[in-house]
């Protein structure tokens, strides 16, 4: 019973002595308060509950969604869902740990994001964050906060804009500047195609032009004496009786007599 007792404890203690790290996280030791510069491998680890710590950081691309106003050239505030794809940089997990502590999202992405947000989308309208204009945005605040967040230990991924709301005012007048768009290219379209149909008829035009002036250069006064031969031929092989009235270059008149 005595023995059984002592066992207890010993087994509860190696299991509380024993972390496990799972893939897609990085571990650090922090013993007596002083934090290890070297990160733990994903895998089971053992360690002193009583005098080490085992902190655990995810290294895998995180989505953080965030809503905010993001400021216009003209002064307008344009609402909108921002994804932020980032992630740690594993050997960055001791610094960030040390220097930030775990709320770096609130501390550090969050803020980075609102400061080049504003400092980006000023420099555009606010209509173009509705328009193809939008990806150039995104990249740039990507750009902007990378710059900023790579020292710390994080990499940026993307930001993404999604569900932008403009105000209602400017969002009739993008909706019909769009339409109106897509009104003179349907014009456009309209006109190239009648261009392109009066091109072809006039390609045609000028095709039975050249043919008939083709044919009116060939029929010389010998072709026609030629034909008018060739006509007197085919009638003498009927065998018919027929009268025909000439001026002697050609047929004028033929009756056909048939026999009893």
């Amino acid at each position: 019973m005595k023995r059984s007792l002592l066992i207890f404890p010993i087994i509860l203690f190696i299991i509380s002595s024993c972390a496990v790290v799972r893939q897609g996280e990085v571990g650090v030791k922090r013993k007596l308060g002083k934090l290890s510069q070297e990160t733990i491998a994903p895998g089971a680890v053992a360690y002193n509950p009583v005098l080490t710590k085992i902190i655990k950081l995810p290294v895998q691309t995180v989505n953080l969604e965030i809503a905010s106003n993001l400021p216009s050239k003209e002064g307008l505030n344009v609402t909108a869902r921002i994804s932020i794809l980032y992630r740690i940089k594993p050997d960055q997990a001791p610094n960030i740990i040390e220097n930030i502590g775990a709320n770096y999202e609130n501390v550090v992405i969050t803020s980075v994001f609102r400061s080049a947000a504003a400092d980006v989308c000023s420099r555009f309208f606010a209509k173009d964050m509705h328009t193809a204009q939008r990806s150039v945005i995104e990249k740039e605040i990507t750009a902007h906060m990378s710059r900023l967040l790579a020292d710390r230990g994080f990499e940026v991924e993307a930001v993404l804009l999604k569900n932008i709301q403009l105000p209602a005012g400017l969002a009739r007048a993008v909706e019909e500047k769009l339409e109106a768009e897509q009104d003179a290219q349907r014009m456009e379209f309209l006109l190239q195609r009648e261009k392109l149909e009066a091109q072809r008829k006039l390609v045609e035009a000028q095709g039975t032009r050249d043919a008939q002036k083709v044919i009116a250069e060939g029929l010389s006064e010998q072709v026609l004496k030629w034909q008018a031969i060739q006509a007197f031929k085919e009638l003498s092989k009927s065998p018919n009786s027929k009268v025909i009235i000439t001026n002697g270059e050609g047929p004028l008149l033929m009756n056909e007599i048939k026999g009893n």
